[in-house]
């Protein structure tokens, strides 16, 4: 039920017609793609002091889906997530 009323006033606040509901909710799905896959590459790097760039690069991919992707998110920073980036992290990240 909160969701349900987070999406509605949310849905008031960016202006999404009853037409772009299904973009506004597709939206959401691939801002939470996003950040699950930040999520899982922190984990799999393993890296010490490497979970502030993990989180803000998630939270940077899913704010670029439109409003449904920065919905999503709450994005912390709307930066570069580089500047979180810690020394010896792998390029692969």
């Amino acid at each position: 039920m909160k969701l349900s009323v987070v999406i509605i006033f949310c849905s008031l606040v960016l202006g999404v017609s009853t037409q772009g509901w299904g973009m506004f909710l597709r939206e959401a799905g691939h801002g939470a793609r996003d950040m699950w896959r930040a999520y899982s590459d922190m984990r799999e790097a393993n890296y010490i002091g490497a979970d502030k760039y993990f989180h803000a690069r998630g939270n940077y991919d899913a704010a670029q889906r439109g409003p449904g992707g920065a919905w999503a998110a709450k994005v912390i920073s709307g930066k570069d997530p580089n500047r979180f980036r810690p020394a010896g992290l792998p390029d692969k990240y």
